[in-house]
């Protein structure tokens, strides 16, 4: 369950300079959608004690149905033979099960901090796998930024008002989220190859959603989660899942797909430190989740900054 990038998959053209003001809020959107994601799914595993992986089932199968309705008649059914389509769904597999397990042990925000570190690791992989030149400052931003890091994770976090059904293990939540953003790294690698094969992002998408959907719902079932717990869920929770599954899975991702359309993916890839910010406002609201100290801000504000000003280099 994460997002799908298509950086390399789609041409734009220059934005028209009158046009690009709604285009950058609907981008911005999308980010704080994408920094909100960790905040619900750990709320939805530990708070409502839904089943891990039959909400990752549900939240995709959700979206499918929806986007399949609109996008089947218009894809080449032919591309689904390719073999990099395929190895790229299992990435997803990966990603999107690590990310989930990530969010149900550690902290949302924890996560999140994981996750921005990404951009790195596609520039690193990127010049291993792929002989591409390693963008400037890159491992200077990197230095920086995991000071942050280290910054927010040396301190400890207020959580107030909110039991948690699943007890935190930080060690293992944040080592599956280092592991997810790997995932996530070799993921986008492999949505810039799929684009030599002139696959659309369209086709990526709905592979995306169905190899997610399959494995989770199969995997649910072999495992016997207790699906029961749909049937106790409140209202909150119920409303909660919505915005994960119409707001996250579907808003948020057609919405980053449309703006990295119109504005190109450099600018919109900028963006991406608000989810830091997104994740935090969100997760003292839903979770109580909330910064104990200034040298947390402080680190918070490091990573922003920092992956920002990076990415905006790359321009």
């Amino acid at each position: 369950m994460n997002e799908i990038k298509t950086n390399d998959i789609v041409s734009h053209s220059e934005p028209d300079v009158s046009a690009t003001w709604p285009w950058l809020a609907a981008a911005l959107a999308a980010q704080i959608g994408w920094g909100a994601y960790p905040v619900l799914l750990r709320y939805l595993q530990t708070v409502s004690g839904i089943p891990s992986l039959s909400l990752l089932a549900a939240g995709n199968l959700v979206v499918l149905a929806l986007v399949g309705a609109f996008l089947w008649r218009r894809i080449d059914k032919k591309l689904f033979r390719l073999p990099i389509v395929w190895l790229f769904g299992f990435m997803v597999v990966v990603r999107g099960v690590s990310n989930l397990l990530a969010t149900r042990f550690t902290l949302a925000v924890y996560a999140q901090l994981i996750y921005l570190m990404t951009p790195f690791l596609v520039a690193i992989l990127s010049r291993v796998f792929l002989r591409e030149r390693l963008p400037r400052y890159t491992f200077r931003a990197l230095t920086i930024s995991l000071l942050g890091v280290l910054l927010v994770l040396s301190g400890s976090f207020n959580e107030i008002g909110v039991a948690t059904a699943v007890p935190r293990q930080d060690v293992l939540g944040i080592g599956l989220a280092i592991g997810s953003s790997l995932a996530l790294a070799l993921y986008m690698i492999l949505t810039r190859r799929a684009a030599r094969y002139h696959v659309a992002g369209d086709t990526l998408l709905l592979v995306h959603l169905f190899s997610l959907f399959s494995f989770s719902a199969v995997a649910s079932l072999l495992l016997g989660e207790n699906l029961n717990q749909w049937s106790t869920l409140s209202t909150q929770d119920w409303l909660i899942f919505a915005v994960l599954a119409f707001g996250v899975l579907l808003g948020a991702n057609v919405g980053q797909i449309r703006t990295i359309q119109r504005l190109g993916a450099p600018l919109v890839s900028s963006l991406m430190a608000i989810r830091l910010v997104s994740a935090l406002v969100i997760g003292a609201l839903l979770l109580h989740e909330q910064l104990s100290s200034l040298w947390q801000a402080a680190g918070a504000v490091i990573v922003i900054v920092t992956i920002t000003w990076f990415l905006r280099r790359q321009m």
